[in-house]
């Protein structure tokens, strides 16, 4: 496969972890707090934006300094080639599935599991299929809104290298 499907695959990873259906927005073992919820709002949002092709709107989920982990051991932290990267996952139209989410706050910081498969169309017909678990953190802002400041789909990763 060529590197400009790889990075695109590597990227619809990173988006996959944030597609929420409302049933999903709960814990499997508790109820979520109102912060918890406002967390799941944001994910929700960043996967919206992505289904809509809307960057700007991907974009408004991050700080500024944010690292996102389109590939494993690559982190990316740069605007411009984060916002590069979004757009080329657009050109498969991936389909997200998650066997749930967890949110944990503390403070003015939190985290958001969950773990996810997705199903896609590489350009050339190619089959694709990934699963993974994407762990987000999350920074909690002066005016009581969230962004996420690190955003890796492969939280697996260590355990499957061998």
């Amino acid at each position: 496969m060529n590197q400009i499907i790889k990075k695109v695959i590597m990227l619809v990873l990173s988006v996959s972890g944030y597609y929420s259906h409302a049933q999903s927005h709960q814990n499997a073992h508790k109820t979520m707090s109102m912060e918890e919820e406002k967390v799941m709002q944001v994910i929700t949002k960043m996967t919206t934006a992505f289904h809509k092709k809307d960057i700007d709107g991907i974009m408004a989920t991050y700080e500024p300094s944010a690292v996102v982990v389109f590939e494993p051991e690559r982190p990316i932290s740069n605007k411009k080639e984060l916002k590069e990267t979004f757009i080329e996952a657009f050109a498969i139209n991936p389909k997200f599935t998650y066997s749930g989410h967890e949110v944990f706050v503390t403070g003015d910081s939190a985290i958001h599991l969950a773990p996810w498969t997705m199903l896609a169309m590489a350009p050339d017909g190619t089959k694709i299929e990934q699963s993974g678990l994407s762990i987000a953190v999350l920074h909690k802002q002066e005016d009581g809104s969230w962004l996420m400041i690190f955003d890796n789909p492969h939280g697996q990763y260590l355990m499957e290298k061998k």
